[in-house]
């Protein structure tokens, strides 16, 4: 198997879309990395879910609008049965009540079909990685949308209140769209005490995935910007 330039296995993705087109344009931007290898390709959402089952990629692509089981469904089955497989979304401009439900679907990234390729890039290590990715041109309104879902400022406040000094630093790092390995270096410590802090703070905030997190910590004002 290749490997990348710093010796690692390239990251296994499962593409899924409906158009053929999009796949081959998708699959050839993917391709221009090292880092990255499509192992498999789906015409539909049931096709994926049985893919990623054969092949745990650590990566899903999947659009959201697909015959016979749509994108949103596709993830929360992958979510299930392979938590392990992370999930991004493709989306265009005007779905915002697809991206809405997608977010409690345990969807890791949201990229735009329309966007620059080398979000795409980007996005896929990103979640690899442990991160969550968001399209610049989609990620306000993700953020306005997660909103309304997740109470604005004060009661956002209120739900970080109890978390501790620490926990609100990693808090703001997801928020901010670090990896665990580079909230880590940030904050010197070890990658597995980064991952049991986000158990504590996912299961003490009450949400299901690092978007849900990044939203929560951008509404109590934990990140700049």
């Amino acid at each position: 198997m290749d490997t990348d330039l710093a010796g690692a296995p390239p990251i296994r993705v499962v593409l899924a879309d409906d158009e053929a087109m999009i796949r081959a344009g998708v699959r050839a931007i993917l391709a221009s990395d090292p880092g990255i290898e499509v192992v498999a390709e789906a015409g539909d959402g049931h096709a994926a879910v049985e893919l990623v089952r054969a092949h745990r990629p650590r990566v899903a692509l999947l659009d959201i609008r697909m015959p016979r089981l749509d994108g949103l469904a596709a993830a929360a089955e992958i979510h299930r049965l392979v938590p392990e497989t992370a999930t991004i979304m493709l989306t265009t401009f005007g779905e915002d009540d697809h991206v809405a439900r997608a977010l409690g679907h345990g969807a890791n990234g949201f990229l735009l079909k329309a966007g620059d390729p080398r979000e795409l890039i980007a996005g896929v290590h990103a979640v690899a990685d442990g991160g969550a990715y968001l399209s610049p041109q989609v990620a306000r309104r993700v953020i306005e949308l997660g909103a309304g879902r997740l109470a604005r400022r004060p009661a956002a406040r209120d739900r970080t209140a109890g978390l501790t000094e620490r926990e609100r630093e990693v808090l703001a790092l997801v928020g901010a769209g670090l990896s665990n390995a580079e909230i880590a270096r940030r904050l010197h410590l070890v990658e597995g005490t980064v991952k049991s802090y986000l158990t504590s703070i996912f299961t003490r905030l009450d949400v299901r995935n690092r978007v849900q997190a990044a939203i929560l910590a951008y509404e109590a004002g934990l990140v700049d910007g």
